[in-house]
């Protein structure tokens, strides 16, 4: 298409073609909302369509304008020797390749953000850096989701065959004299495009035009939604990946006084000596067992009022439903983010998440506390089993800094000539869990002296959801790609138990077990800002010392650490930003963090804060569709809870920004 409106072509041609940008970023935003409706629905009746609309614009400007501009300067250089055929044609390689990547990258985050609950940002670069499968995944998914495929090459050949040229044919006049007031009229138009482009471009990435506008975040995207898994809507992945790029997320929001917030909230825990006393004999050792994917939809033990809602309920779990019978656990308990990346730091040195995964930010390298470094103290042995290569996801960096003194992975797994070797590796993440949980078994035996603490997290639950070939006849699954990876894993789990049960520390161990995070779910009530961090978290002792049941309360992965502490009677000042869940003075809470919303649970109450504002408040025990905000009738409670978050989160960030997650002197 041919643009033929001299000396203004130019000018037009940019405005046509970003216009087409605009659409197709529309396209992929309805593929998106599509794709993962059953999430996004949770709520939907309550949006305004105009304001996701108007907010999608905001952000597209934002991204449309930072992966354009160089496209948009090429076009508007007032040098009228660059109206060449060739460099047109270049300008229109720039606009199809950027564009063309812009938009597969926010189809890819149509699949992605399904098991991240977010759109994509850059620490996913980080995060993936050392792993050599995602070739294979990827390829899997163009196969699984081929639709997406075919649209995506429908909206490149869109952007190829729309794409409009500007006619500048009138440069090429032979009079001199006409020549030389064509050229003015061309220098003009296009230095006045140029000059309205720069400052317009400016401000759109911005995401406004006022002065006191300060750059939009993805946090912003959430004052055009209900719930923080719709912030994803609203936002772009090129927005999203962009905008956080170099930064650091953590930076203290000076919320309240330093002599105020330590009143209110400190990571500080320094044992009674009530708490000294065991509640356990002897030097018990501890296990804990991280599961990939485990959400609370998936178990029988957890779900009467879903069993009451939905008659065809179905429990994924027979054999952890038998062990939580025998084990102590809460009737809430929650995950402290939504990525694998966030398990490790929350369930064993009692750090969350918040913003981005704590193991990629510059605060990783801060000095550390957790159970595996505390008990190291008292003379425990510790081991990090994962059979991932054991460079996967940093967790065996992590593993070293948070004090476990041994990793063993898939290196230590094809070693050992008993084992299969790399003949059990599921082909895209790590050793079947069936054969590896059984090798920790034996390792532990060999390998690991009592008293010990031995950290585990399984793999196989992970997307694509494969199984071995010789159970796929065996578990049928259900509605869910993930149900029938779920059955295998829980039947894993139970041959594990079997053959620890005949280990002589078996007895002597006190196993917690947790999940990482959520993952795919099939009712609207695990779809809420509440449900999507629900997880199992239980403690299981085989000796039947510690009292089983299920309590009244909260419980959250950041309390695993402080609890476990107090079991056995851990005599020294520790940090943890969790709980001691024994304490019958503390508050039963729970915090996370989701699409730019830091989300506060205390008792039957959540409260959604955004950073500068409470947004919600909603009774998830009572409204468990969160359809009812309390901010207005109850806005005492609201005002208490915010408190108590934002010292939370000012604390979080002072700790992170000035390395101080150990004790250090003047804290006793």
């Amino acid at each position: 298409m041919k643009i033929k409106a001299f000396p203004f072509s130019n000018v037009l041609s940019v405005l046509i073609n970003l216009g087409i940008v605009y659409v197709l970023y529309m396209v992929t935003r309805v593929a998106f909302v599509l794709e993962n409706w059953n999430t996004l629905s949770v709520g939907w009746d309550q949006l305004s369509m105009w304001e996701v609309f108007s907010g999608s614009l905001r952000f597209d400007s934002s991204g449309i304008l930072y992966t354009n501009w160089l496209w948009i300067i090429l076009m508007l250089l007032p040098i009228h020797t660059k109206e060449r055929p060739w460099w047109h044609k270049m300008c229109k390689w720039v606009f199809v390749v950027i564009n063309s990547l812009a938009l597969s990258i926010n189809l890819v985050d149509t699949v992605y953000s399904q098991f991240t609950g977010r759109r994509t940002t850059a620490s996913f670069f980080a995060e993936f850096s050392n792993e050599d499968n995602l070739g294979g995944i990827f390829f899997t998914e163009l196969i699984n989701h081929w639709y997406l495929l075919l649209l995506g090459l429908a909206l490149i050949a869109a952007l190829w065959f729309l794409y409009a040229k500007p006619d500048n044919t009138p440069l090429s006049n032979p009079d001199t004299q006409t020549l030389k007031h064509t050229r003015l009229k061309y220098y003009l138009a296009t230095s006045f495009g140029l000059l309205v482009a720069i400052p317009f471009s400016i401000f759109a990435m911005r995401g406004g035009f006022t002065r006191d506008t300060r750059p939009i975040t993805i946090s912003n995207a959430n004052q055009y939604v209900h719930s923080p898994q719709q912030a994803a809507i609203v936002l772009n992945t090129p927005f999203s990946i962009i905008r956080t790029i170099g930064k650091h997320p953590f930076k203290n929001p000076q919320y309240l006084p330093d002599d105020q917030l330590a009143s209110i909230y400190s990571t500080l825990h320094i044992p009674s000596p009530a708490d000294t006393v065991p509640m356990v004999s002897g030097q018990k050792n501890v296990m804990v067992i991280i599961l990939e994917s485990f959400t609370r939809e998936y178990f029988d033990f957890y779900n009467e009022s879903l069993r009451q809602a939905h008659p065809g309920f179905v429990s994924y779990t027979p054999f952890l439903d038998s062990l939580l019978a025998h084990s102590l656990t809460f009737e809430h308990t929650f995950a402290n983010g939504r990525k694998s990346i966030d398990a490790m730091p929350s369930s064993l040195t009692s750090v969350p998440f918040f913003i981005e995964p704590f193991i990629l930010t510059p605060s990783s390298l801060n000095d550390l506390s957790g159970l595996a470094r505390c008990l190291g103290e008292k003379g425990y042995n510790s081991a990090f089993f994962h059979g991932a290569p054991n460079s996967s996801m940093g967790f065996q960096a992590f593993a070293r800094s948070a004090g476990f003194k041994n990793y063993i992975g898939m290196t230590e797994y094809c070693d050992d000539p008993r084992t299969g070797g790399r003949a059990d590796f599921d082909g895209h993440w790590a050793i079947w869990d069936e054969d590896f949980l059984q090798f920790t078994a034996t390792a532990i035996t060999e390998r690991l002296p009592e008293p010990f603490m031995a950290g585990f997290f399984s793999a196989t639950s992970h997307h694509p959801f494969n199984i071995p070939e010789r159970y796929k006849s065996i578990y049928t699954g259900g509605p869910l790609d993930i149900h029938r990876t779920i059955q295998y894993c829980d039947n894993a789990l139970r041959h594990f138990f079997a053959t620890a049960s005949r280990q002589p520390w078996f007895k002597n161990t006190i196993f917690v077990f947790t999940a990482d995070h959520s993952s795919q779910t099939q009712y609207e009530e695990s779809q809420t800002s509440v449900g999507v961090f629900s997880i199992p978290i239980a403690i299981y002792d085989p000796s039947g010392e510690l009292p089983a049941g299920k309590r009244p309360g909260v419980m959250q992965q950041i309390d695993i650490m402080p609890s476990i502490l107090r079991i056995l009677g851990y005599d020294q000042p520790f940090p943890a930003f969790g709980k001691n869940v024994f304490d019958p003075d503390e508050t039963p809470w729970a915090v996370n963090y989701t699409g730019g919303i830091y989300q506060y649970i205390e008792g039957d109450y959540a409260l959604l804060f955004d950073g500068d504002q409470p947004t919600g408040l909603y009774n998830y025990v009572l409204d468990p569709l969160q359809k009812h905000n309390l901010l207005r009738a109850d806005p005492q409670r609201a005002d208490r809870m915010l408190l108590r978050l934002k010292a939370i989160v000012q604390t979080y960030m002072i700790r992170m920004t000035t390395n101080h997650l150990v004790i250090r002197d003047g804290d006793l």
